[in-house]
C-alpha cells in the first residue's frame, strides 16, 4: 500500500518536471517558429534534466518491486 502511494507521489512529480522541460514544442515550430539549434544544459535546466532521470530511475525501480509483491 505504502509502495503504491510512493509511486503515486512520484508519478505526479514526473509529470510536472516533465511539462516544465516542453519549452519551445508547439505548433508554432512546426510552421516555421524559432529553429532548434543545439545548446548545452545549464543552471536550472540541468538540474531539472538530471531530476528527471532520476525520478524516472525510481519510478521504474518501485514499479518493478510493487509488480514483484
Amino acid at each position: 500500500m505504502a509502495l503504491s502511494i510512493i509511486q503515486t507521489i512520484i508519478a505526479i512529480c514526473l509529470i510536472a518536471i516533465i511539462l516544465l522541460q516542453a519549452k519551445g514544442t508547439g505548433l508554432g515550430s512546426t510552421f516555421g517558429g524559432q529553429s532548434q539549434m543545439y545548446h548545452s544544459k545549464r543552471g536550472v535546466e540541468k538540474v531539472v534534466f538530471f531530476t528527471t532521470i532520476v525520478l524516472t530511475v525510481i519510478f521504474v525501480l518501485i514499479s518493478i518491486i510493487n509488480f514483484s509483491l
